[in-house]
């Protein structure tokens, strides 16, 4: 560790769907977060961990701000919430490619004032619309805006620049080999709910969680919680087509040898049950 080591924790806000989880992993340069045009996607502060010479910060990704409709729906605000007040720095994500809403003044006004604003997805629109972005934005009067594509990586060194030159000397948090702080359990049941979400497409965000209930390596089972008979009937498919499918991208993910059993379950309103939200980690 050199000296006028920095280090730091900083969170990324904004309503779903604004690239949060995209640009934590353009930044780690490898996936540590599950990506879905789905909203709401993230429902945990999973931690991405960067360490350089120059540093090390802890980015702690979160859910989407948004109006609840169910008790998760809740704690996912509330987890958003918790991660602004417990940082250093925060980062305010919007999208360039949409209107400036109320998911997005939210994040907006609950950010403190040395907030960094991020306009994401740049790379989807004219610089005539980036501008008219940074115009409206500068009335929530934020210390800094940073135009950027995670996705293509426009601005991201850049932006990481400004983060390391805003948090303070300070000591090392993490070993420098640990990436990010999720168990190896959690990741596994992450990375099912990704390739359902991604395959299934239908009726799924909110109604599906899965939770890895057996580790015997290299035997792994994850059961699968849905609402209804319906959603199960989805998330199995045409012949079992469907679970087939996810399992097989998940393994591809896994060390060789992985032998991944799925389990689907229906277990009526667990969005709005304390009890199953406790169960599922939420």
């Amino acid at each position: 560790m050199t000296t006028n080591f920095k280090s730091g924790f900083v969170s990324i806000i904004g309503r779903p769907n604004v690239g949060k989880s995209t640009l934590i992993n353009a930044i780690m340069g490898q996936k540590v977060s599950i990506v879905s045009d789905k909203p709401n996607t993230t429902r945990s502060q999973v931690r991405g961990i960067l360490t350089e010479k120059r540093g090390q910060i802890v980015f702690v990704d979160t859910p989407g701000m948004h109006k609840p409709r169910s008790l998760l729906g809740q704690r996912l605000n509330d987890t958003a919430n918790q991660a602004i007040g417990e940082v250093d720095l925060v980062l305010v994500l919007v999208d360039a490619s949409q209107e400036i809403g109320k998911g997005d003044s939210l994040a907006l006004e609950k950010a403190p004032r040395n907030a960094i604003v991020v306009v994401n997805k740049t790379d989807l629109v004219s610089g005539e619309k980036v501008l008219a972005h940074l115009g409206t934005l500068a009335k929530f009067d934020k210390s800094s805006y940073f135009p950027i594509s995670a996705q293509s990586g426009i601005g991201v060194k850049e932006l990481l620049d400004e983060l390391f030159s805003r948090i303070s000397e300070g000591p090392m948090y993490y070993p420098p080999e640990t990436l990010t702080d999720i168990s190896d359990a959690e990741w596994v049941a992450e990375l099912v709910r990704e390739q359902l979400l991604a395959i299934a497409r239908e009726e799924l965000p909110h109604s599906i969680a899965c939770k890895v209930t057996e580790w015997e390596w290299p035997r792994i089972r994850c059961e699968i919680h849905v609402e209804r008979s319906s959603q199960k009937a989805i998330v199995i498919g045409k012949g079992g087509a469907v679970l087939k499918e996810a399992g097989t991208q998940v393994r591809k993910q896994l060390p060789k040898g992985a032998f991944l059993e799925l389990f689907v379950k229906v277990n009526p309103r667990w969005q709005s049950n304390a009890q199953s939200l406790e169960r599922l980690g939420y």
